[in-house]
């Protein structure tokens, strides 16, 4: 028997971890159907344009941008994404 507590919790991370995989499924799909943003993707001129689709794309994508989506990610996580009140109004309220 698990406490209530501990059930709520795991439900509001499994809706979250939900809608971030929607996100990148729809990232995905836009990305192979050749969508990019105009412009470039470093001071060096590589255009947006010239990155592949998928995983391709994380050695193509210059490691300190890659650290920049990463700790992008994680100031989200740690500062942005939680619930200010602490008491789950709704589903899904972080």
């Amino acid at each position: 028997a698990e406490d209530p507590e501990s059930s709520a919790r795991r439900r509001a991370v499994e809706i979250k971890h939900g809608r971030i995989c929607m996100l990148g499924v729809v990232g995905y799909l836009v990305t192979a159907a050749g969508i990019r943003l105009p412009g470039d993707i470093d001071l060096a001129g590589d255009t947006f344009e010239s990155i592949p689709a998928g995983f391709a794309a994380l050695s193509a994508i210059p490691g300190q941008g890659l650290a920049q989506i990463i700790s992008f990610i994680g100031f989200l996580e740690l500062f942005v994404m939680k619930d200010a009140t602490g008491e789950n109004e709704f589903v899904g309220d972080f």
